[in-house]
């Protein structure tokens, strides 16, 4: 990637409820910033939660969407159609306080544009996106809204009792923010609500520079699990939550009948409660399928615990996997499909709307179940599994494929012209020559 000249580098402040973890917020405000640095541009992070380069962050504890408070006002405004005026109250308390500090943020880390990451989207943080909208408004300053998941795309929000709040911020109709989806059906949906363009960046990986392999660390792995080296591990690299249709994985090792073929699930339900991985512990066990739930030996980076025992990244993970299952009946893109693809492995794939839409048209070579498994569909695992020919082929094909239409290039060129709409460069004098006059 080129740099840019430095009259044109920008201090980029990246806002979110958290920034941390491996969630695909996180996993792409990375991504995004490696981006932006490359470009010759300084990145900072604003955050509930953050742990990405403390150097340049600025924690606002209150933008968290665990926060005490912010999870009371959750409790009173979602679910029902009816607040009380000390929920208003609250929500213009927080607003202001959050506000102050993003006011102060800006100011000390001296920030040129904000991009927003799902927090004018979904309304995890109402004050939160309140506050930036206000923040914008006042101080003038450019602003990029990524949205990664509106709150008409799920159902616990659709009934509630802030649609004042929502119709105002979550997505704020306003042609002073640059707005970009992750998916073509949610930009033209934005668009078709608000009257406002929407760009479309999808999400990416670094296909250009390929993982590292697997190393003696990572071989680990298995045996802490408690996998044999004759163990089949099937990899389900996503939350426990009831989109992510892990019944269907579930199913896909019964069908199999290899006593040897493990079910490995890599994060913890999150922010969605503890119902549904119940479910699906008690759905396992019905089936007769070994889950091991493995988010305890995950961590953001490789790490020993006090008492001896390893922790490792969710890319160990992947490196040590024999196949991926990705059955979700809705994703807003789809990290685990491209991330399996980087790293050279087998997957299943259910073939849920955006998939269809913005992936599978591309070309890839995937195993596909539309809704439900067939036999058909457990054959070709089957096959896979066993044939080394057919799994390169496979692997290989969608390196090529992902190389070209995900990879890094593909967002380095919409981002230098988003940030050139929102933050034109500055007027540069000249001399009677034309040469530019040295500051």
């Amino acid at each position: 990637m080129d740099s840019i000249s430095s009259r044109d580098s920008r201090r980029i402040g990246f806002v979110s409820t958290r920034i941390g973890g491996t969630d695909g917020v996180t996993l792409e405000i990375v991504k995004w910033a490696e981006i932006l640095e490359r470009m010759g541009h300084t990145c900072f992070y604003i955050a509930g939660q953050c742990d990405v380069d403390p150097e340049r962050s600025m924690l606002i504890p209150e933008a968290h969407f665990r926060h005490p408070t912010i999870d009371w006002i959750n409790r009173q405004c979602f679910g029902r159609t009816h607040r009380n005026p000390d929920v208003t109250a609250e929500i213009h308390e927080m607003r202001w306080v959050i506000k102050e500090k993003l006011h102060t943020a800006i100011k000390r880390l001296d920030l040129d544009l904000l991009i927003a990451e799902n927090c004018v989207t979904i309304p995890m943080n109402l004050p939160l996106g309140l506050a930036i909208v206000e923040t914008v408004m006042e101080t003038g300053i450019a602003c990029i809204a990524h949205h990664h998941d509106f709150f008409w795309e799920r159902e616990r929000f659709l009934v509630n009792a802030v649609d004042d709040y929502l119709r105002a911020a979550f997505p704020p109709v306003l042609t002073q923010i640059q707005h970009v989806a992750i998916n073509s059906q949610a930009a033209q949906e934005f668009s078709r609500r608000t009257g406002l363009h929407c760009r479309m960046i999808p999400n990416i990986m670094d296909f250009e520079h390929p993982p590292e392999p697997s190393d003696a660390y990572s071989r680990e792995f298995r045996a802490a699990l408690g996998l044999s080296a004759e163990d089949i591990l099937v990899l389900q690299p996503t939350r426990i939550v009831q989109r992510k249709g892990i019944e269907h994985s579930i199913e896909l090792v019964r069908l199999l009948g290899d006593p040897h073929v493990k079910l490995v699930i890599t994060h913890s339900a999150g922010d969605e409660g503890e119902s549904y991985p119940m479910r699906v512990l008690m759905y396992a066990k019905l089936m007769g399928v070994d889950v091991i739930l493995a988010a305890p030996w995950i961590a953001n980076e490789r790490e020993t615990t006090p008492d001896g025992k390893h922790r490792f990244t969710i890319a160990d993970a992947y490196r040590e996997a024999d196949f991926v299952t990705y059955a979700s009946t809705y994703e807003g893109f789809g990290n685990a499909f491209l991330e399996a693809v980087y790293f050279r492995k087998p997957i299943m794939c259910n073939r849920y709307s955006i998939y269809r839409t913005d992936i599978e048209p591309c070309g890839f070579d995937a195993i596909v179940m539309d809704g439900f498994l067939t036999d058909k569909v457990v054959d070709q695992v089957r096959l896979v599994l066993r044939d080394e020919d057919r799994r390169q082929h496979m692997v290989e094909h969608n390196y090529n494929v992902a190389t070209r239409f995900f990879s890094y290039h593909r967002a380095e060129a919409e981002l230098l012209s988003i940030i050139s709409a929102a933050l034109p460069s500055p007027t540069v004098e000249v001399n009677r020559e034309g040469a530019p006059l040295t500051p």
